[in-house]
């Protein structure tokens, strides 16, 4: 399992902050779409620039022009890139294809897909599906109950990822009763009073043997 911290809605100067404090102590980081669209190729530059142990995610939430945006992206020096779930599986195969090229990866954001679309993207095996709760849904979604009934759905998937209400309890749940290959947090981290250590906690909880 690895676990990927989402920083979004920072100045720039802080999201380096952020990173280099980061780096190394968690597996991916993650530049958030906010970042992406304030700060666009200088953000990612710089990011990858203070990124120089941990893997980076772009998410840049590609849903047309996925040949463009994903060499983009790739060439800034992302690891991993983003692209809509909902977007034509034209656009998902040309990004997918992309990745390959570049000999990185995609994670593919279910975010309001059905379970009809995502029959459809099984074909992209190497891809990240990454189950995702909406910051602007109301209420809390059961983050456990989610996963397990994705997987019983869709029990070919080998490279899984869940991001929104991920905290240390229902992490440890997650290790003990799913197959989830990457969680994705934010503010659980990154508003904690210390991050490294907060991130530190994270780490060895996913790590350790229950």
């Amino acid at each position: 399992m690895k676990l990927q911290v989402a920083i979004d809605r920072v100045s720039l100067e802080e999201a380096t902050r952020l990173v280099t404090q980061l780096d190394g102590v968690v597996d991916v980081i993650e530049m958030g779409t906010s970042l992406v669209k304030d700060y666009g190729i200088v953000g990612m530059k710089e990011l990858r620039k203070a990124a120089t142990k941990s893997e980076l995610l772009i998410d840049i939430k590609t849903i047309d022009e996925g040949e463009y945006e994903f060499k983009q992206g790739f060439t800034q020096g992302a690891d991993i890139l983003t692209a809509m779930g909902a977007s034509s599986i034209e656009t998902i195969r040309v990004c997918y294809q992309t990745s390959q090229l570049f000999g990185k990866r995609m994670m593919i954001d279910l975010l309001e897909v059905s379970n009809e679309k995502i029959e459809k993207l099984l074909e992209f095996e190497e891809a990240i599906f990454c189950l995702h709760h909406s910051v602007d849904k109301l209420g809390k979604w059961q983050v456990v109950d989610s996963v397990l009934e994705f997987e019983k759905k869709f029990p070919s998937l080998t490279h899984t990822a869940i991001a929104g209400g991920i905290t240390l309890n229902n992490l440890e749940e997650l290790k003990q009763k799913t197959k989830i290959e990457q969680v994705i947090v934010g503010s659980n981290i990154i508003k904690a009073e210390n991050i490294v250590a907060e991130a530190k906690k994270f780490m060895e909880r996913k790590t350790n043997d229950l």
